[in-house]
């Protein structure tokens, strides 16, 4: 019963042995592995609703009508195509598993923060938790601006078609292409998470943050150029503007940040190697004589007894001794 007792009370704080903690790990995963698993069955039987929702988009920008290699508008179009007999299973089976881990998102992101909560404080948790609340919408938004700009990408793309050539896009290329945008537009869209989260540690100020701006347009332009397919110039601006203004606002709230934390801090307007002021005022330190007019006693002297005519002495030594 004290065993127990005292194992219940480590737990609490979120100290445990090391095995204890990958049986933990290991338990979390088994619950996460399943959750995905069972969104996984669920989305298979939806797999042709998920893929024409992914398919749409593309097919009303560059799909050609009626078999009709061109578009009304005169631009090339692309004919989806399937290659082999066990393509069209491996699209639907990329489809389900991709619609389940997005589905049990939730699931498998609270058995993270269940593992990694205990060791926390309470502040440290509240920021994580801030975090994450912060951190999903924005990728999110990342995610669905790839879905947006896609068509459009497609349709610059094709635009190079030489004539009397016929375009086809493989279905398994095109989901490889929109789960690699996705994946990168939302973690690109986390930039400004991760700036904050520098600058709360005390890592990165925001001073120095807005001295970076210049550097940080040219490098996010370039990482757009690369992120986007093609590296043609719209996509690459719809992808670069946002992180720029997501990247100033990091920077503003950054200034606030350290703007508050200076407000509790005598010593924040001095620099690394500026020593702080000191008061050298001098204090008065009182009479050297006490009450009785006679001079104090020196420690182990309490008794004052004479050891001679004119001489103070305690064990054969003298006061100055």
């Amino acid at each position: 019963m004290l065993k127990s007792a005292r194992k219940q009370e480590k737990d609490d704080e979120g100290r445990m042995p090391l095995l204890d903690h990958l049986r933990e790990l290991r338990n979390r995963l088994l619950k996460a592995v399943l959750a995905i698993l069972i969104a996984v069955i669920g989305a298979a039987f939806f797999h042709k609703e998920i893929f024409e929702f992914l398919m749409k988009p593309i097919l009303d920008s560059v799909g050609c009508k009626n078999g009709v290699q061109t578009m009304v508008n005169g631009r090339p179009c692309a004919e989806m195509t399937t290659n082999g007999l066990l393509s069209p299973f491996t699209i639907a089976l990329k489809v389900s598993l991709m619609a389940g881990v997005l589905l049990a998102t939730p699931v498998w992101l609270y058995q993270l923060w269940a593992f990694v909560a205990p060791g926390l404080h309470n502040k440290e948790k509240r920021y994580s938790l801030g975090f994450v609340a912060a951190g999903v919408p924005l990728f999110t938004a990342g995610a669905y601006l790839a879905y947006t700009i896609l068509p459009q990408t497609a349709e610059i793309m094709l635009g190079f078609t030489p004539d009397n050539v016929t375009n086809l896009l493989p279905l398994d290329d095109f989901l490889d292409l929109i789960t690699r945008m996705v994946i990168v537009f939302g973690l690109a869209f986390e930039l400004p998470l991760l700036l904050i989260a520098l600058n709360m540690t005390g890592v990165l100020s925001g001073v120095r943050m807005l001295r970076w701006w210049r550097g940080m347009i040219v490098g996010l332009t370039a990482f757009a150029a690369i992120a986007t397919p093609g590296g043609e110039p719209i996509s690459m601006l719809l992808l670069a503007g946002p992180l720029a203004v997501l990247y100033f606002i990091s920077v503003g709230f950054s200034l606030l940040n350290d703007k508050r934390r200076n407000r509790n801090n005598p010593d924040a307007e001095l620099s690394d190697d500026e020593a702080s002021d000191l008061d050298l005022t001098p204090e008065p330190i009182g009479s050297i004589e006490n009450v009785s007019g006679s001079r104090p006693a020196l420690p182990g002297q309490a008794s004052g007894e004479a050891d001679g005519p004119g001489s103070h002495r305690l064990n054969g030594y003298d006061d100055v001794t």
